[in-house]
């Protein structure tokens, strides 16, 4: 089991950019979802070893899922913030099947707030 450390998380106004970090990266396939208060945790962007990109119809445009192999690392790069993108976030990697990321490890989370 591989240990995934999130970083990057914090409290910005909404209209704000952040951008979230996570290493180690999987070379197979690797995504972030997020939970917010009192609801499930839900999906919001999957990067497949061949490059591919999904992302939840409510982030795309605004959010980017990348990484940088030399610094090990994969990013979510946020803007455009909204109130309702406010959640703790999570970073995961597995194994691909078709255009989804079968999970198999998570990080532990980062906190992200946005207000008004």
């Amino acid at each position: 089991q591989v240990q995934l450390v999130e970083s990057g998380g914090g409290s910005v106004q909404a209209g704000s950019p952040l951008r979230l970090s996570c290493t180690p990266v999987s070379p197979l396939c690797m995504a972030w979802f997020r939970q917010a208060p009192g609801d499930e945790r839900e999906w919001v962007a999957t990067l497949l070893g061949d490059g591919t990109t999904t992302y939840l119809d409510s982030v795309k445009g605004r959010f980017t899922i990348s990484t940088d192999s030399a610094k090990n690392t994969l990013y979510l790069q946020m803007n455009a913030l909204k109130i309702e993108d406010t959640g703790v976030y999570y970073c995961a990697a597995g194994r691909p099947s078709g255009p989804n990321c079968i999970i198999k490890d998570w990080g532990q989370g980062t906190q992200v707030t946005v207000s008004s």
